[in-house]
């Protein structure tokens, strides 16, 4: 491995990411390019984790754009303080005792920056540096892509009322998808690409150790074993994920277990599985899974 992705690496394990020697390479280029990276694999995979990671380790704000339907671009770059204006220009009348003063003035102040209510796009621009995290992209419309894809090719803004915002340096941009939908070509052209898969066995039992230190190494590998089964072998509706594991660990944890059985097991599913059929399918096959 390069010694600046190590360095990379191990700068992420220091806030409790494991990133493999293949993301960890893809990410070192992403800073290196200014390019945005793109990250879609499963639910629970780590994809927004590794955002903050990045913020953690870099020493940088982390600004999150939570993509949603129907988002536009006023939700991503900013609005007007309505209220706060409302109670300028009032000010503005009581002082003059008229409302008849300079509209073309009066109207003027109403727009300052002063009531610039910065959202996530326009405010990582104006903290440069900044870690810019576009969570589950592939929820938002066509319409919003072609938005993103324009300010990630310039990292700036124009308000009319103000000029163009630029940012002096720019923002280390995140996406993330679950793949809900296929992502335009001209959007995943712009960025870094990487799949993040389930990890293995081996790196899933570390990401518990690094993640929940509170949990026991033999109960940490139990947990393990029993999620990577039900990955492999169980026709789940929703396989859990990393962020399930760390969830149903530290569950247990919590009820004092050291070591896993299977009635211990079946009453804590509800961190683990989120839909009745996944659970009664799990419930079914803990006792094959937990044989000793």
């Amino acid at each position: 491995m390069d010694t600046r992705v190590a360095d990379l690496a191990r700068r992420l394990e220091e806030t409790g990411y494991l990133a493999d020697e293949e993301l960890a390479t893809v990410l070192f280029l992403s800073l290196e390019m200014s390019r945005p990276l793109l990250l879609e694999g499963e639910p629970g995979t780590g994809k927004t984790a590794l955002a903050e990671a990045i913020a953690e380790s870099l020493d940088r704000p982390l600004i999150r754009l939570q993509c949603y339907e129907g988002i536009d671009a006023t939700q991503a770059l900013y609005d007007w303080d309505f209220p706060r204006q409302i109670l300028h220009l009032r000010a503005l009348e009581a002082l003059s005792g008229s409302a008849k003063g300079d509209v073309e003035e009066a109207e003027k102040s109403l727009y300052d920056e002063r009531f610039l209510l910065a959202r996530p796009v326009l405010a990582a621009l104006q903290q440069s540096p900044a870690v810019l995290l576009i969570d589950e992209v592939d929820r938002a419309d066509d319409e919003f892509e072609a938005f993103l894809l324009e300010v990630l090719s310039t990292f700036q803004v124009t308000i009319p009322e103000l000029g163009t915002v630029q940012a002096a340096t720019p923002p280390t941009v995140v996406l993330t998808s679950n793949r809900t939908r296929e992502l335009h070509d001209a959007l995943k052209r712009r960025c870094l690409y990487h799949w993040i898969d389930h990890p293995g066995l081996e790196r899933e039992v570390a990401i518990v150790r690094s993640r929940a230190p509170e949990v026991g190494a033999t109960l940490a590998r139990q947990v393990v074993e029993v999620v990577q089964q039900l990955r492999a072998g169980t026709d789940l509706l929703k396989p859990p994920g990393v962020a399930e594991t760390l969830d149903w660990a530290r569950a247990l944890q919590h009820l004092g277990t050291t070591d896993l059985d299977v009635e211990t097991a079946a009453r804590t599913l509800g961190a683990l599985v989120k839909y009745r059929d996944d659970a009664e399918r799990v419930r079914a096959a803990l006792d094959r899974m937990l044989a000793r």
